[in-house]
């Protein structure tokens, strides 16, 4: 009598087993495919937020609101990485029309800066050499005040490179859906495994009636 309820307990236990494993190894599956498209949906939302800032960028518009929310969102999601990474020779997000801006800034004030420094050079020059009235007398002495002080329109613009080139990293996992679905499915894919091991186990290793 001991026998046979011992026989219908393990056979239960078998049932109860299998089914565990069929369980958990559908919701493996599922949690899987849930992953992989939270994955693609934070990166396509990373693309559709750097295509708005390249947008921003042509039109010197709100750039860097733009930025902002590309990094925010970057550095809190999965799989949107957009760092150069090893190896890169050029960083992944360049403002093409920023940077040319900021060269027409800089030009600009170039200039301003040289016509200062050709009204400076004409005013000691006037006051060293006040006694001709025509001013091409004044010429060497005009070119030479130039040349000590410098010309700041014959340099070429220096431009930052923080100032037009970013890169940002993403984090390896993120509290978002693609972040807690991935701990889901290796949770589900680890308790397959030990219903199956715990099958195989009993089936060829225990001398029971499975």
């Amino acid at each position: 009598m001991q026998t046979k309820h011992r026989s219908r307990t393990l056979r239960l236990n078998k049932q109860v087993t299998k089914y565990l494993t069929l369980l958990s190894l559908a919701l493996t599956l599922i949690c899987g495919g849930i992953t992989v498209a939270a994955l693609r949906s934070n990166n396509e939302h990373m693309a559709k937020l750097r295509s708005a800032l390249y947008a921003a960028d042509k039109s010197g518009v709100n750039v860097p609101q733009a930025l902002t929310n590309l990094q925010e969102y970057v550095t809190a999601h999965m799989n949107t990485n957009l760092s150069s990474g090893a190896g890169s020779v050029y960083p992944p997000i360049q403002l093409e029309y920023t940077y040319q801006r900021l060269v027409q800034a800089q030009n600009q004030a170039a200039l301003s800066a040289d016509t200062g420094l050709y009204t400076a050079a004409q005013a000691y020059c006037q006051t060293v050499i006040p006694n001709y009235f025509s001013g091409h007398n004044r010429v060497p002495c005009i070119e030479n005040y130039v040349s000590t002080h410098g010309s700041l329109g014959s340099k070429a613009p220096t431009i930052p490179t923080a100032l037009y080139e970013f890169d940002f990293i993403s984090p390896i996992w993120s509290p978002d859906l693609a972040g807690w679905m991935i701990l889901a499915t290796i949770l589900f894919a680890v308790l397959t495994l030990f219903f199956t091991s715990s099958l195989v186990f009993h089936r060829f290793f225990k001398k029971t009636d499975w």
